[in-house]
């Protein structure tokens, strides 16, 4: 199996480790971590990403706008994307999904759902 890049975007150093932790225990993958969405538009060109985790709610660019940049970028279309966010209301997540979301985690997750999650997409 090849080693998957997941691209963690989050702006809670503790939630990026945390969900850095639990994706490392399928093993083969590495993981790059970005604050916010204009960092993680930086890394997108540098690493050959095949999956992003991002938060909603962040500075700069949040999780909404990073997703529908990847969306309207033919390099990163086909990019999977996971949200996982505090916003859980069902507008929330639906709205997530409308933009091209792949996923919708809502925090606090069950690390099993979120490593399930992560080995569909990859």
């Amino acid at each position: 199996m090849k080693t998957s890049t997941i691209l963690v975007v989050d702006d809670s150093t503790a939630m990026r480790s945390l969900l850095a932790a639990t994706i490392e225990t399928l093993g083969s993958v590495k993981i790059v971590q970005a604050a916010n969405g204009f960092e993680a538009l930086r890394m997108l060109p540098r690493e050959q990403i095949d999956l992003i985790l991002t938060d909603i709610n962040m500075p700069d660019i949040n999780g909404l706008e990073l997703l529908s940049f990847v969306r309207k970028n033919p390099l990163y279309r086909e990019l999977p994307v996971i949200i996982i966010s505090t916003e859980g209301s069902r507008t929330d997540i639906e709205r997530g999904l409308s933009l091209g979301a792949n996923e919708y985690l809502v925090k606090p997750f069950i690390p099993q759902t979120l490593l399930e999650l992560v080995q569909r997409l990859l």
